[in-house]
């Protein structure tokens, strides 16, 4: 990854650790699908890799909040942009080949909308350790996978953080033990009705 200056010594918010959890366990329960299941039929998205990173989905989240400056707001709202992608996109699961170009996208489109000063694309790209032609190509793929739906209510934001923090709980219970991670698909007025289901990533 590309050196940045760097911050001064910077507290982690709960977020990005309740997030980077939930992300690494539904990458890796696709991870395992896409094994059985022989791929995906060949298709292949700009969000995939030819390999797996080598930096952990917690260290990238956290490199992104220590050099971005965005708020820790914007990781709440990147889990919901990552949520309604999945659900518009069942052919592109999250795994391990694609999560951090997924995760890098969503905080920029996340910053964008929701803070008033942010990084351009080409600072985003750094961070990410890809190239500013990617990241570009990489947002407006994400725009369109979203269908634009970028504003999230208080109450989906809300019902998004309390998920995290109730998956987080659940995590060490004996009943969740061997079950699928899923991403959350708030119900709300503002969302499709393809969000009002539970989607198994």
């Amino acid at each position: 990854m590309a050196e940045l200056e760097t911050p001064p010594a910077i507290i982690m918010p709960r977020v990005i650790r309740l997030l980077s959890s939930l992300l690494e366990r539904v990458a890796e329960s696709n991870d395992l699908g896409r094994r059985l299941e022989t791929g995906r039929g060949g298709k292949i998205s700009v969000f995939d890799g030819l390999t797996r990173p080598t930096i952990s989905v917690q260290n990238y989240l956290e490199r992104i909040f220590k050099y971005a400056n965005c708020s820790p707001s914007c990781f709440v709202v990147a889990y919901v942009y990552l949520d309604r992608f999945a659900q518009r996109q069942p052919l592109l699961p999250i795994d391990s080949f694609n999560v951090h170009r997924l995760i890098i996208t969503s905080v920029l489109v996340s910053a964008k909308f929701m803070d008033d000063m942010y990084y351009n694309n080409a600072y985003y790209a750094k961070v990410g350790g890809i190239s500013t032609r990617e990241m570009n190509l990489l947002e407006v793929d994400f725009l369109f996978g979203l269908g634009f739906q970028l504003n999230v209510t208080p109450d989906t934001f809300h019902a998004y953080c309390c998920y995290l923090q109730g998956d987080q709980m659940l995590l060490g219970s004996p009943q969740n033990i061997g079950s699928t991670p899923k991403l959350h698909c708030c119900s709300s007025t503002e969302d499709e009705s393809t969000h009002q289901q539970q989607l198994t990533v």
